[in-house]
Parts: C-alpha cells; sequence; structure tokens
C-alpha cells in the first residue's frame, strides 16, 4: 500500500549532450518514407511546419522552422525540395542530405518582401506534381470522420496549399491526409525511435527532469513564480511547450506561464517543463504535510495523493512491449478511486520531438505498444472534492531484446543510467517495471506530494 518515506530520487546530473543524429539515421527514415508512399499508391508527399509544429519537418530534415513556415516536397522516386521564407535561407539543414532548396516568400511573415520568389502552382508545376498524381499532406493531425467532414481527405494545411494541390492533380480526393505515416499509434515512423535519437531523448529528460527537481526544492512560502523559472534551464534545447508554474487559485490553470504570483502556506501549486523530447512535471502541495492544509482538504488530500501514487504505480507496472494499450488503462483506472477523481486526459501518450505524437491509451485501444516507444506517463488527476494537484510525469522508452542491446553497445554510459533507475524504482519505490521498460529520468516515479518537505515521497 502506498506510504511515505524518506527517498529521494537519483542524482546523474546532467551528461555531455550527446551528438547529433546521423546522416544515416536522416537517410534510414528517408528511405522508410519511400517504402510507405509506395504502399499507400502516393506520388508525392508534402509535408509542411511551422514554429508549433515541426516535429515531422526535423524528423525528416533535422530542420525546425523558426518565426516562418515551411514545407518539404518529397518524389516517390526520394527526391526532396525543401521550401523556405525569407529568413529561414540563412538556416537550412545539412547540404549533405541532398535536398533542394527553394525560396517561396508567402512563408515568410507579413510584410516581408515577395518579389523573389515564382508562384505556388509554377513551384509545384516544375517539381513534377500535376494531373493523375496522387498527393499525401502531412501536418500534425489526424481527423474523425464524425466530427470532420471528407475523412481522409480533410486536412489542417493552408486552405491556398490545399487548393493549388488540388487544382494541380485535377481531383480533390487525389489530395489526402497522411498525417498517420508519421503519429499513427500502431505504426507511425515517428513512433519507433532509433537508439542514437533515443539517447538524445534521454538528455532531454535530464535536463527537464533536473529543472523541475530544482523548482521543487525551492518552493517555500513567499517565493514567486517567475524567480523559480529561472530554475527551469533547457541546456540550449529548443521548448516543446511554454514553461508552466502557478501556485494557489491559478494552479487550477496548470498550463499557464509564471507570473509574479507569490507561494503561500498550504497552496497547490504545478510545475511543468519540456525540452524536444522529454517533459517533467510535478503538482502537489506547498506545505509540510496535512496540518498545514486549509481544513476541508487535511483529510481529503492525503487520500487523493496517495491514490494518485497507487495509480501511476499500476500504469508504470502494466507498461510492456507487445501489450496492447488499454491494458495499461485498464490497469490504472482499476486502481483509481472513482470518489478522489477523474482521468483530465488519455492516462499517457507517445512523446518525440513534440510533446504529445498521439495516444494509444485509451480503454478500447488495440494498439499494441511496440519497441522503440518513448510514451510519457500523463496522468492528471481531476478532484472529485476540493480543489487539490498532484502530478509526476516523466517518460519512458520501451525496448525489446534487440534494442536494449543496441543501447548497451552503442551507449553504455546511457544504458547504465536507465539500469541504475529501473533498480531504483525497484528497490526504493516499490515499483517493478518489465524488463522492456527503461526510464529516461531520474525522476520516474518519485512522487513527494508536500513540497516543504521533498524528502518523503510515496513508496509501495
Amino acid at each position: 500500500m502506498p506510504q511515505l518515506a524518506s527517498v529521494s530520487p537519483l542524482d546523474h546530473g546532467i551528461a555531455e549532450p550527446p551528438p547529433e543524429v546521423s546522416l544515416a539515421c536522416y537517410r534510414a527514415r528517408h528511405a522508410a518514407v519511400q517504402q510507405r508512399m509506395h504502399a499507400a499508391g502516393l506520388d508525392w508527399l508534402v509535408v509542411y511546419g511551422d514554429r508549433e509544429h515541426s516535429a515531422n519537418l526535423a524528423y525528416l530534415t533535422g530542420f525546425d522552422p523558426r518565426f516562418e513556415e515551411a514545407l518539404l516536397l518529397i518524389a516517390a522516386d526520394g527526391r526532396m525540395r525543401l521550401l523556405v521564407g525569407n529568413e529561414c535561407l540563412g538556416y537550412l539543414p545539412d547540404a549533405a542530405l541532398g535536398i533542394e532548396i527553394e525560396l517561396f516568400q508567402e512563408l515568410s511573415l507579413p510584410g516581408q518582401a515577395r518579389d523573389a520568389s515564382r508562384p505556388l502552382d509554377h513551384l509545384l508545376a516544375d517539381v513534377g506534381i500535376g494531373p493523375g498524381n496522387r498527393v499525401g499532406c502531412v501536418g500534425w493531425k489526424v481527423f474523425d470522420s464524425a466530427l470532420i467532414a471528407g475523412g481522409a481527405t480533410a486536412s489542417e494545411l493552408p486552405a491556398y496549399l490545399i487548393d493549388a494541390l488540388r487544382t494541380r492533380c485535377g481531383t480533390a480526393d487525389a489530395v489526402r491526409n497522411a498525417t498517420g505515416m508519421f503519429i499513427d499509434p500502431a505504426d507511425g515512423l515517428r513512433l519507433r525511435c532509433e537508439p542514437e535519437q533515443i539517447v538524445r531523448f534521454e538528455y532531454a529528460a535530464s535536463v527537464t527532469s533536473a529543472g523541475v527537481r530544482a523548482v521543487v526544492g525551492a518552493l517555500q512560502p513567499g517565493v514567486r513564480e517567475d524567480a523559480l523559472e529561472r530554475l527551469l534551464d533547457s541546456r540550449g534545447l529548443p521548448l516543446s511547450c511554454h514553461r508552466m508554474i502557478g501556485f494557489g487559485a491559478k494552479a487550477r490553470r496548470g498550463l499557464a506561464s509564471p507570473s509574479a504570483g507569490r507561494a503561500h502556506l498550504g497552496d497547490s501549486f504545478t510545475c511543468a517543463f519540456g525540452v524536444s523530447g522529454a517533459l517533467t512535471c510535478r503538482a502537489g502541495a506547498i506545505a509540510a504535510g496535512p496540518d498545514d492544509l486549509p481544513a476541508e482538504l487535511a483529510a481529503f488530500y492525503p487520500r487523493f495523493a496517495a491514490n494518485y501514487f497507487a495509480v501511476t504505480r499500476a500504469w508504470y507496472q502494466a507498461l510492456a512491449v507487445d501489450v496492447p494499450a488499454r491494458r495499461v488503462v485498464h490497469a490504472a483506472d482499476e486502481l483509481r478511486d472513482p470518489a478522489l477523481f477523474d482521468f483530465a486526459v488519455n492516462p499517457g501518450h507517445a512523446l518525440h520531438l513534440d510533446e504529445w505524437v498521439h495516444s494509444a491509451f485509451t480503454a478500447t485501444s488495440d494498439v499494441m505498444l511496440a519497441s522503440g516507444m518513448v510514451v510519457q506517463m500523463d496522468i492528471i488527476p481531476v478532484s472529485r472534492g476540493p480543489f487539490c494537484t498532484a502530478n509526476a510525469e516523466d517518460g519512458v522508452v520501451l525496448a525489446d531484446a534487440t534494442l536494449r542491446a543496441a543501447l548497451a553497445a552503442d551507449a553504455p554510459a546511457c544504458w547504465e543510467r536507465m539500469l541504475a533507475r529501473r533498480a531504483w524504482m525497484r528497490d526504493a519505490l516499490g515499483i517493478t517495471l518489465h524488463e522492456s521498460v527503461l526510464p529516461l529520468a531520474d525522476t520516474t516515479g518519485w512522487f513527494a506530494p508536500y513540497a516543504l518537505d521533498a524528502s518523503r515521497a510515496f513508496v509501495w
């Protein structure tokens, strides 16, 4: 049963940044895309990205548009042309990838020059998009036909682009949504991470977990949210979401950015920090124990927090390669006391360069969890009683014997850290992971509900 005990997270520190993803890895991704295009009968793939939604572009090129939008055109024969705006001409992918570059100034910010580009229709015709072609459009969403008319042809890409592609191809049905090729929980390309990508994500997790742990350690009555925000050091990694810190009533708005608000004894708090490849979140009470809480919470919150830990423990212990995602959902939900809280969103999702890729974690999902998946424990409890908070989000990677052997051989230091985290979770927290589950952060499984006595965390 859950109980509080004296236990602190491991502290491996933040290692040296790992190498960038190799050209060989990018080329293997390109080959996989071509195979998927042939299987789907696509002549072209159009991959769109902007500052907020750049993960698919970055996965294929190492390039994420800054300020602007960008467009990658991929032919079934492997030819690629990247369209960029004015400012991204000075910020391009490695030339060794062999991607042609063209300026298309409508991707630039409003008011900038538009006098050095060819019209979009001429550009599409020049690369070879024309009548009879089938084009797959990749953005960041797939659509439920029950909610959005069009089903497989519905796209969130800009209307001018979809209109131009349909005009070039001759029929509306020739231009289809192909985002699932990258993000479908069952077989999306980005949901099967290579060893070198996993190593980069483990580094990212060390950055986010160190930052959030520092914030929790510095919580005191009187401290300001924006003062604590300075502890969330990204080490130069791009943010995957805005930094979040909130106290008291503001913690109800869990997505809120830090303000000048000050902490008070008995407040709820929430803190989340995400960079490309990782997110860590902690939420709880600015208190040393129940006696510091308002009267309406003194009896409720200890039960709420203990049940939250029991549910997250069940989630972690149900994870394994070749397990259907619904089994993990059921394992967590069976431990949830419905008198205490509900789930705010899916209790877990895929994680990559973007914080939320897609989620297989539904009560009816037949998706089998696969080797190479990086998944986030995303159990966000919504209190059924007085308002209070609890959260202990971190990511793990699922790895079969082949992938584990590759990680041990190619990244021994990273491998040893993951093994140490597994042992610590088992021996210190009472969370026994399947052999295919590798924790990415030193804080994985650690939940200290009372920030003013963070040396006490839940164990089983």
